[in-house]
Order: C-alpha cells, then sequence, then structure tokens
C-alpha cells in the first residue's frame, strides 16, 4: 500500500503547484490515510439554503434568540475565525452566504480540531440550530459538520479586476465562486429565457427545433464552421441561421414558430460577438414587418417588466428608456445624421463619389444599394441610444425580404438598435419562389467572384419549398445574447456567456 507521501506524488508534479497547493494535498493525504477521504462520501441530506433561512427569520427571531429548528445546509466555506474554544465562518450555497458558529464543546474536540484545519474553498456538510447572534446575524450553531469535498488550490482574495478578466473567463467556476454577481447575471440570463418563451407561447408560437448541421453552405455572407460526417462521407457546416428551415415549416402549415439556439460564424470577436452565439427566430404567417415591430416592442418590455422591474435601464451609465421607440427609414436616418440624400442619386457612381467625398469606405460590389448602408454604419448607428427602427434596407443586402411596392431598389426589413448596438433584425419574408431563386443564384455568384474557392450553394430545396407557396409571413430574428448584456448590464458579450471561446492556453 502506497503511504502517504506517495499518495501526494500521484496528485501532482510539484514544481507546477505552489506551497499552498501542495500543505492542501498533503492535508487531503493525512485524511485518506486516516480513513477519512472526503471523495468516498455519495450524498449530504441538504434540507435548507442561505436566503430561505434568512427570509424565514426575517422578522420572528431577535438577538441572541434561538430558533428551536435543526437544518442541514451544505455548500463551500468562505471565511473562518477561530477564536480558541469557538470560532465563526461563512459558508456559501446556491443562494448565499450564512454564518457558522462552531464551538467545541458543541462539536466534540476531535470534529473541532479537524474543522480547524479545514481550508477556504473546501465543500462541507453542516447540521445545526438556528439562531440569531449578540450582533444581529442570523447563524448555525453547528453540532456536526462533514468535510465533502478538498480545495485543493487556494481560492484567488481578488478576482474580479480588469487583469483578472481573461483568467475570469477561462476559468468561471473560479468566478462564480467568489463573485455571487456573476451567478446572478446567469440567474437573469435564465430568467430572460424563460420570459422569452412565455410570451411566445402566450402569442400562440410554437417552439420547434431545426437542424445545427446542414448539408452546405449557403450563399449568405457570414462564414461557416466545417465538418465531416463518416457515415456519410460528406462535408458538412454549422449553421449559421435557423431561417430557412423555420420557413419551410410556414410553408407546411405551422403559421407561428420560433426557436431559440445556438448559432456559429466563424468570423472575428470583440466585446459584441462571439463564434457561438444565441439567437431567437420567429415566423408569423398572415403578417408583415409592422407586425414584427409591434411584437418586438412587446417582447422588449415584457422582458424589461419582469428582469428588471422598470422599463427605464440603466446600461454602462446611459439611461435608455424601452417605453420610447423611434422608427426611421434607413435613408431618413443618413440624412439626418450626415446630409447626404440618398434620394437624389440615381447612379452607382454618384454614389461612389460622395463616398470618397465623405471619407466613406466603399464596399466590395460598389452599387447604391451597397453605399448607402456604409454610410449608415459611418454616420448613424453609433447615434442611435435610445431604442429605434431603421426600416427600409437596400435589396442588394436583403436577399430574403420582400421588396417594396412602390421602391422595388428596397425591401421591407428593419433591423433595431439600443445603445449604438444591432439587436435583431426582421423582414416581410420574400415568398416570390422565382425572385428569390433570382436572388439566390446572383448572391452565390458574387460570392465566388470574389472568392473562386468558395463552396456556397443555392439551397434549392427551399425554393422547391416556396413553389408549393408560402403565406405572405413576417420574421424577426434577435440576438439573445445582446439582450442578455442589456438587461443586465454587462459590458461585454463574455460576461453573459459562462464559457465564452477563447484560445487554449499554452
Amino acid at each position: 500500500m502506497e503511504n502517504k507521501n506517495d499518495q501526494v506524488r500521484t496528485l501532482q508534479t510539484a514544481q507546477d503547484l505552489s506551497e499552498q497547493t501542495q500543505i492542501r494535498m498533503q492535508k487531503l493525504a493525512d485524511l485518506q490515510a486516516a480513513g477519512s477521504d472526503p471523495y468516498v462520501i455519495t450524498k449530504f441530506p441538504q434540507d435548507a439554503f442561505s436566503a430561505d433561512l434568512k427570509a424565514e427569520f426575517a422578522e420572528t427571531l431577535e438577538a441572541e434568540q434561538h430558533s428551536g429548528k435543526t437544518v442541514s445546509i451544505a455548500g463551500r466555506l468562505m471565511s473562518k475565525r477561530v477564536m480558541g474554544k469557538a470560532s465563526f465562518a461563512h459558508l456559501r450555497d446556491d443562494k448565499g452566504d450564512i454564518q457558522l458558529y462552531v464551538r467545541r464543546d458543541v462539536l466534540g474536540d476531535e470534529p473541532y480540531a479537524a474543522f480547524k484545519k479545514l481550508d477556504i474553498g473546501d465543500i462541507i456538510g453542516v447540521t445545526g440550530e438556528v439562531f440569531r447572534t449578540r450582533t444581529g446575524e442570523l447563524s448555525v450553531e453547528a453540532q456536526q459538520l462533514t468535510l465533502l469535498s478538498k480545495c485543493l488550490h487556494p481560492l484567488p482574495e481578488k478576482f474580479h479586476g480588469l487583469a483578472d478578466v481573461e483568467l475570469r473567463y477561462r476559468q468561471r467556476y473560479v468566478d462564480l465562486m467568489v463573485n455571487p454577481e456573476v451567478k446572478e447575471t446567469f440567474r437573469k440570463r435564465s430568467a430572460i429565457l424563460r420570459g422569452i418563451r412565455d410570451y411566445m407561447d402566450a402569442q400562440g408560437y410554437l417552439e420547434v427545433e431545426t437542424p445545427i448541421l446542414t448539408p452546405f453552405e449557403i450563399g449568405a455572407s457570414a462564414r461557416p464552421f466545417t465538418t465531416h460526417h463518416n457515415t456519410l462521407d460528406m462535408d458538412m457546416v454549422l449553421r449559421i441561421e435557423t431561417e430557412l428551415y423555420l420557413k419551410r415549416l410556414i410553408v407546411g402549415g405551422m403559421d407561428r414558430v420560433y426557436e431559440i439556439g445556438r448559432i456559429f460564424r466563424n468570423e472575428g470577436m470583440d466585446p459584441r460577438h462571439n463564434p457561438e452565439f444565441t439567437s431567437i427566430e420567429m415566423y408569423q404567417a398572415y403578417t408583415n414587418l409592422n407586425g414584427m415591430m409591434d411584437l418586438t416592442e412587446g417582447l422588449i418590455k415584457y422582458l424589461a417588466d419582469k428582469v428588471c422591474g422598470t422599463r427605464k435601464i440603466n446600461y454602462q451609465g446611459i439611461e435608455i428608456d424601452l417605453d420610447n421607440w423611434s422608427r426611421m427609414s434607413m435613408k431618413e436616418a443618413v440624412k439626418k445624421y450626415s446630409g447626404v440624400d440618398f434620394d437624389l442619386v440615381k447612379t452607382d457612381e454618384e454614389a461612389i463619389e460622395l463616398a470618397k467625398k465623405h471619407h466613406v469606405e466603399l464596399p466590395e460590389i460598389k452599387t447604391i444599394g451597397n453605399i448607402l448602408p456604409e454610410f449608415f454604419d459611418a454616420f448613424v448607428e453609433d447615434k442611435l441610444v435610445q431604442p429605434t427602427f431603421i426600416y427600409d434596407y437596400p435589396v442588394e443586402i436583403s436577399p430574403l425580404a420582400k421588396r417594396k411596392p412602390d421602391d422595388p431598389a428596397f425591401t421591407e426589413r428593419f433591423e433595431f438598435f439600443i445603445n449604438c448596438m444591432e439587436f435583431g433584425n426582421a423582414f416581410s419574408e420574400l415568398n416570390d419562389p422565382i425572385d428569390q431563386r433570382a436572388r439566390f443564384e446572383r448572391q452565390v455568384a458574387e460570392r465566388k467572384a470574389l472568392e473562386p474557392d468558395c463552396k456556397a450553394q443555392v439551397d434549392y430545396d427551399f425554393i422547391n419549398a416556396l413553389e408549393y407557396g408560402m403565406p405572405p409571413t413576417g420574421g424577426l430574428g434577435i440576438g439573445v445574447d445582446r439582450l442578455v448584456m442589456l438587461l443586465t448590464d454587462s459590458a461585454s458579450i463574455r460576461d453573459v456567456l459562462l464559457f465564452p471561446t477563447m484560445r487554449p492556453e499554452e
């Protein structure tokens, strides 16, 4: 049988470990050698949580009064003050922190000696009576105390500063241990997702699931991740949207559908973008983009009420009024903030000269319909602090939206912006299969002209579905992660993703 020193050596490479970690590993080895291995314990009869106890006894327990109620609580030891024959500690469970009062004459000599050897971060179970101390703090007086799992690394004293931000994302488990406000962000994220479902279900929508693995790359500008299916011996891609499958369901007679799911785009990363993110897309037959505007406002207001308790929220020091929404066409917005009136621009050459004059970056395909959005990006987006719908997008950048009947160079499409950030995208959906085929084929041809090795294809099965007839339909997609950022006052998308994409450590 290995002795305790041999056991320690099997757990560590000494040069990689701090002195504190080596001491903790030695303590574990001592416990195991004494027949007290914490890892053999399979359960603990937890029957109470810190926040629930504080709520229960908020008004009914005076200072220095015992409740007569014995509870079993469990969690991580976050602090410990040993004072001879009596000690205080704090335990953090799933709902918060609560103080422990540990006395040698109550717990017993050997268990008290074992308690004094515990390290901050150890997971323990405590059974004892609830009481209030002389200073008024609700506490549990330990009658039994069990080590349930050994923490082999010291917890960081400060894990929330700017210098530690990458480590916080990489070691989210430590971040959650020591920063309770992080857990609260993800509780709110869960509430937002529940709220989305509650609202959509109440509107008569049906939640569905569509494929994440798709057979080929479509012609859209977003770049996919590729993989290979061994059994079928074919390359596949991870979806960049859920739109085309959901609209197949509209064709099939499912008149109101939505999907909340992960989307994957092999593109850049910044505080607003992660390669995998969550979106909701929803489609409703017999409505248009105006119906989707009303749905958007209703959903955002509902979530603000549910999660924040108010429609006037604070985001990074700026007050956002979610009760007050503006609506402008893209051309109106560009004219307002740049002074350029695109109603007067008649040729691509005129648009190119205007872009050069106003130092606006020219797109790869230099047409009026592609240059107008560049003006919007340059002059407008960073002005849209309060909730704003921007509608009437050029057909060149809206291959799935219906043309405006009175101006076919533009489409019935909107995006909505809050705090200078785009949150969602909606269309009066194109249901003309002939027009859709032409747009898809042109889009793929343009991609291949710019990228000869591009493997993008036209989704002819979707065209086939449209040929069976799709009713007039409104569609809307919203970035869920950005919505969580807004409603939790989080500066970066990585603050609202439990495990954001990170480069592996060397």
